[in-house]
């Protein structure tokens, strides 16, 4: 069976995924963009913008991992866009005319609109739905392929709440927000149920990667 994912998932060392006050200026509120340092410094990040050099080494054997065998995303309306994007019909995500992902893209709302059809083979679908119902929808998306958590943290708390997660890579970044939306609360014990991996780079992130005990 295809396997749910979430790659290069980033926190800070107090457990924050995001931070507080997201807006258009700001899409990850007062974090910035500290969190995502280490990815969009490495080799894979800048070729994917079509250029060179970049950071190698496990940072970026981990950002590598991003796209490898996905067929279809879920994520959450925060990460969509800011507060209040749904009162905008024309609004269609932070990624311009050709998003990054090429693939069939679930949007988690309580405000269901029409599917977009962008450029590159990504489609936003918008849906109303439990993390599972969600879930189905993308499997039978996916034909066959990897379906990808993509945040934010609410997305991916929940996901693992229900157990749904198979293989989680999340980056602990070197930093304190003290504010924002915490990917953990409510997960206790959730040690019990994956293996838990750590590799620390020189970038002062620690790479956690957890696999489900089947």
């Amino acid at each position: 069976m295809a396997v749910v994912r979430v790659h290069n998932f980033s926190i800070s060392l107090d457990g924050f995924g995001t931070g507080e006050g997201q807006s258009l200026e700001v899409p990850f509120g007062h974090a910035g963009e500290r969190l995502h340092e280490w990815f969009v410094g490495t080799r894979f990040f800048r070729a994917q913008d079509g250029l060179s050099g970049g950071t190698q080494g496990a940072d970026n054997a981990f950002a590598e991992q991003h796209n490898r065998g996905i067929g279809a995303e879920i994520m959450g309306a925060g990460k969509f866009g800011p507060p209040g994007w749904q009162d905008d019909p024309d609004w269609k995500g932070w990624w311009g005319p050709n998003p990054p992902y090429h693939t069939p893209v679930f949007v988690l709302t309580t405000r269901p609109r029409p599917s977009i059809d962008m450029d590159g083979g990504t489609t936003f679908h918008f849906l109303d739905a439990t993390p599972a119902e969600a879930l189905a929808q993308a499997r039978e998306a996916a034909a066959g392929a990897d379906v990808r958590i993509g945040g934010g943290p609410t997305v991916v708390r929940d996901f693992l709440a229900e157990g749904l997660i198979d293989y989680m890579h999340v980056a602990q970044v070197p930093i304190v927000l003290g504010r924002g939306v915490r990917l953990w609360d409510g997960l206790e014990s959730l040690e019990q149920a994956y293996t838990i991996e750590p590799v620390s780079t020189p970038s002062g992130v620690t790479h956690l990667t957890f696999t489900a005990r089947r």
